[in-house]
């Protein structure tokens, strides 16, 4: 029996069946897709934003042309490589001459708070409510996302759960009559036993317990009990740096690292290298977004079908959100009020399920064809850059779902992938300190970060005993900048809660 599409209806148009694959009206703020295409001359609308796809769309783009199509609108997207993405935002910014609508992938970007703050940019806090869909953004996003208490930024929405997860191999477990580890004592055994009882098979002793993929700082929360560097005591930001908990964390991989648990090159080995441990079939755990699970498992699937990375609901009772957001669009104030509206109307029609579908799948039938209830793609998706990394950076829909499923997936593991999800969203600790700026940090933060992340790396690895830690920390607490952060910090928390009242 195939598995029927209304049980899609609310996730992510990666794999459903659009309610409307046509060109149909979708509901858009104070009008409708359909109706405004019939309202006289198209408003042009310049974007600037960044790819990832091999190419970027052209300016005959077919999907490009369709959401000109439906939405009424004439669009000059400037596409910009990741490479120089960064720069590229500050020289337009210092330009002045700014497209109508750009993207930032900083909330913390000095010039642009600054610019903010000076008026260079439309307050769309009056406009939001009347674009439904728009409103459909998690309201802690919104939230964490305002400047002196206004939404300026339209955030390039990301779902809270699925960003980041560790994954064991369920299947090695299942062979060493293991359950999967709920703890950090547990999940210490697991390791052990991946390296020394041959969990593969082989007869060799040529596997390891964890990879490294992320050197420490999901360990950093789960010891915490956090979601990054700040988290939330008795009304104040306390800086996890300073706290037992990474210290705790930075004994427990010492251990791991002395026991041959971890790779002991790791911090030399890029990203690709230390997933390779795991795409190889060498490495038992792993962590990544839920999607990129099923990624790293699809080569050790061919040795064995059973092969399996089961993503974690947590640790130590510690699950985190991610920010809900990935970069963040304003409109600057040289765009007339009218235009701004027809700005926000196209983004939420880019929010519908149907626009969102047409973003990151295409056409159907030219990008797509539709299997047993999933979108499969075409080779000509491939050839005109349709993905979720390049139109998906501009037309972004709330969807829970989003990371359950990956092209490919069975509908097993999809319908584990959202309980875990489910069950994430029950605990997850939220990123308190999103959208949160210190002056101090932007000027000499970086310089800590980096002292910090050395040490680390050095206690980790038995180069400087847990001692050294203890006497950088004592440091840290009389530095008068570094306290000064902290000082700022609580400041721009305070600020946020008296706003939002």
């Amino acid at each position: 029996m195939k598995y029927q599409a209304s049980v899609y209806a609310a996730l992510s148009s990666l794999l459903l069946l659009s309610a409307c694959s046509g060109g149909g009206a979708a509901q858009t703020g104070t009008g409708t897709a359909g109706n405004t295409a019939n309202q006289g001359k198209p408003t042009e609308i310049s974007i600037i934003t960044e790819f990832h796809t091999t190419e970027p769309p052209g300016a005959d783009n077919p999907v490009l042309k369709e959401f000109e199509k439906r939405t009424n609108t004439k669009l000059n997207i400037i596409w910009v490589s990741p490479n120089s993405w960064t720069e590229k935002q500050n020289v337009v910014l210092a330009s002045g001459d700014i497209p109508d609508l750009m993207k930032i992938s900083d909330i913390r970007n000095p010039l642009m708070q600054q610019m903010v703050k000076q008026g260079a940019f439309w307050d769309l806090t009056p406009f939001l409510k009347d674009y439904k869909n728009l409103m459909e953004y998690p309201k802690t996003v919104l939230d964490n996302t305002r400047i002196n208490g206004k939404n300026y930024i339209l955030p390039s929405v990301r779902p809270l759960e699925g960003s980041f997860v560790l994954g064991v191999r369920k299947d090695w477990l299942e062979k060493l009559n293991l359950k999967a580890p709920t703890t950090t004592d547990e999940m210490f055994e697991v390791m052990k036993a991946f390296v020394n009882n041959d969990p593969d098979g082989n007869g060799k002793k040529d596997t390891i317990g964890y990879n490294m993929r992320d050197p420490g700082l999901f360990f950093e929360n789960v010891f915490n009990k956090s979601n990054g560097k700040w988290k939330l005591a008795d009304g104040k930001l306390v800086d996890t740096v300073l706290e037992p908990g990474t210290r705790e964390m930075l004994v427990w991989l010492n251990k791991a690292y002395k026991e041959g648990l971890i790779p002991q090159d790791f911090m030399v080995m890029k990203t690709t290298q230390l997933e390779e441990l795991a795409t190889s079939n060498k490495a038992g755990i792993t962590s990544d977004g839920m999607l990129g699970l099923w990624r790293q498992i699809e080569n050790p699937m061919k040795i064995d079908p059973k092969a399996d990375f089961l993503a974690l609901t947590s640790l130590n009772g510690v699950t985190t959100q991610s920010t809900g957001f990935n970069g963040l669009y304003l409109i600057p104030k040289s765009v007339p009020e009218a235009k701004v509206k027809r700005i926000l109307e196209l983004m939420d029609y880019g929010a519908t399920e149907e626009g969102f579908s047409l973003a990151i799948n295409g056409i159907k039938d030219v990008h797509y064809k539709e299997v047993d209830g999933f979108k499969v793609g075409t080779k000509q998706a491939d050839t005109d850059s349709i993905s979720v990394s390049s139109f998906g950076k501009i037309f972004e829909r709330n969807e829970k779902y989003l990371y359950a499923y990956a092209p490919g997936m069975t509908k097993e593991v999809f319908e584990r992938n959202k309980k875990i999800l489910d069950e994430k969203s029950k605990i997850s600790i939220a990123d308190v300190s999103v959208g949160l700026i210190s002056e101090t940090d932007t000027k000499v933060g970086g310089e800590y970060k980096k002292k910090v992340d050395d040490l680390k790396v050095k206690v980790i690895m038995g180069k400087e005993p847990i001692e050294a830690w203890d006497t950088y920390i004592a440091t840290l607490k009389a530095e008068p900048d570094y306290q000064k952060i902290i000082t700022e910090m609580n400041k721009a928390y305070q600020d946020r809660i008296a706003a939002a009242k």
